[in-house]
């Protein structure tokens, strides 16, 4: 699974080849078949691998603060610190989502509810501008132009902000 992490990072889901990762692994491919019998199998082994080293946010948490600022605050910062940390996987990953059925199945399972769930949660007692602005906020791209300039705290505060004064 961390051979298949790795080349997921670096050239992403969809061009990674049971060969490469038998390679990296320095096993032949039917030990590779042997644990993993077809792609969603690996895809989900290694997702379940990433999200146990560095679990994104407890979205619960967030719902014990007042809603709007702090708890709008605090959410995207944990998110862009989440980001941040995982910036180089998490851009392979997304990108072949777009196009890579696996990928986006994977994805979808794995992350959809937590984001779908900060969307409920940083989203309360806001108008529905401020929920659209927020859904930007919550996406990997928006912290990534974002993160050229400044670090996440700066970032979510910035956002947050934002949200607030529409």
């Amino acid at each position: 699974m961390k051979a298949a992490v790795e080349l997921h990072g670096t050239i992403g889901p969809a061009q990674t080849t049971v060969s490469q990762v038998a390679e990296r692994a320095g096993v032949q491919r039917h030990t590779f078949y042997a644990h993993f019998p077809d792609e969603r199998s690996l895809l989900m082994a290694c997702s379940g691998l990433s999200f146990e080293r560095d679990p994104l946010p407890d979205v619960e948490a967030w719902a014990q603060l007042p809603a709007r600022g702090e708890r709008l605050r605090q959410g995207l910062e944990q998110l862009y610190g989440w980001y941040e940390r995982n910036s180089q996987l998490t851009a392979c990953v997304l990108r072949d989502a777009e196009h890579h059925a696996p990928t986006r199945e994977v994805t979808e399972l794995r992350m959809g509810p937590t984001f779908a769930r900060a969307s409920q949660v940083l989203g309360e007692d806001l108008s529905a501008p401020q929920r659209d602005l927020l859904a930007v906020a919550l996406d990997f791209a928006c912290w990534r132009k974002l993160a050229q300039a400044r670090p996440p705290a700066a970032a979510a505060d910035l956002m947050s902000r934002a949200i607030l004064k529409l």
